[in-house]
């Protein structure tokens, strides 16, 4: 049977899973900052074709160019080398065709369709950050009447299904952020001093630097959510992605360093930065369900963000009768728009 490769092609990770059979059969993530080395994206794209191809077993029937299906999302829309969608769209195509001139591309848009590189660039605000429709549809086949929040290392998704289908009032990126249904709060990327304008220090609360100097990966390695594997991005100061240089750069938050701050002063900072995560979540979360009060909410967790049961989501929303709608082990430690889109192509 062919092979589908589900893709999602970001601004700062490129994932890719393949499915087989009805299964997913392996996935690959790669931090990729397409801001710095743009030409970089075709060798990386044939490079995590090639690593999957490998895993599956090297000479397996079907994996022939001309039986390999490309099902892809993009999230790179709102990179800063592009100027327009329209022209992110079609560089990011532009990409996938050169990578895999044999074989055949499908872009999934925001409705449902899987659509032809051609469709696809004419539709382009249709297909510019469609990757959360991909997953909501799969959650919708095990549980039509729910909230999904789904928890990326860049943003949340809180999504309304009712009745087996996307009950969303938002489509694009605007409109879901005027409606609360995407939320710029996620487990790596987010800036600190976009979490929080006030920290905690010492007996008072202290403004925060907006140099960019700590980000959420930070809080949640910290903490002992994400390990330094999961942490998958550039840190700010390029230093190593431990705990030790965590501290040092949350520190920086108050524009203090570790000769002036001990454990349960960074401890105390993250803790409140990792509250007000939660906090903005659960405003988003609360004014969804304002909309649709018989729908319960669901928690799914991607991104190589956090993990089902001990992320900080889980722990402060459990109160709210969440439940995890993609569950534990790989489904949980990988992000599944990629793994989505290969199982509704191959479906």
């Amino acid at each position: 049977m062919p092979i589908a490769l589900g893709w999602d092609i970001g601004g700062l990770t490129i994932t890719v899973a393949a499915a087989r059979d009805g299964l997913i059969q392996a996935a690959r993530l790669r931090p990729y900052g397409l801001t710095r080395d743009p030409g970089a994206l075709v060798p990386l794209l044939r490079d995590l074709a090639g690593e999957i191809e490998s895993s599956i077993a090297p000479g397996t029937s079907g994996w022939s160019p001309a039986h390999v299906t490309h099902a892809v999302t993009m999230t790179a829309q709102l990179s800063p080398i592009f100027r327009t969608k329209r022209e992110a769209v079609a560089v990011v195509l532009a990409a996938l065709e050169s990578a895999f001139p044999h074989s055949t591309i499908r872009v999934y848009a925001v409705d449902g369709r899987f659509l032809t590189p051609r469709e696809a660039r004419l539709a382009y605000r249709e297909v510019a950050a469609a990757s959360w429709a991909t997953v909501a549809r799969l959650v919708a086949q095990r549980h039509p009447n729910t909230i999904l929040v789904g928890v990326g290392a860049t943003t949340t998704d809180v999504v309304p299904i009712a009745g087996g289908a996307i009950a969303a009032d938002g489509q694009t990126d605007p409109e879901r952020l005027a409606s609360g249904e995407l939320v710029y709060t996620g487990a790596v990327h987010t800036p600190a001093e976009a979490i929080a304008q006030l920290v905690p220090l010492g007996q008072a609360m202290a403004g925060v630097s907006a140099e960019r100097v700590a980000i959420a990966g930070d809080v949640h390695l910290w903490r002992g959510d994400l390990t330094s594997d999961d942490y998958a991005s550039p840190t700010p100061d390029g230093r190593p992605a431990t705990k030790e240089f965590a501290g040092e750069r949350l520190a920086r938050v108050v524009c203090a360093d570790r000769e002036t701050l001990d454990d349960d002063a960074v401890s105390r900072i993250a803790e409140w930065l990792a509250g007000a995560q939660v906090e903005s979540l659960a405003k988003a979360i609360q004014r969804v369900r304002e909309k649709h009060p018989d729908l319960q909410v669901s928690e799914r967790f991607s991104g190589r963000g956090l993990r089902a049961g001990s992320g900080w989501t889980s722990s402060h929303l459990k109160r709210r009768r969440v439940r995890a709608a993609c569950g534990a082990g790989r489904w949980g430690l990988w992000p599944c728009w990629p793994r989505a889109t290969a199982a509704v192509l191959h479906a």
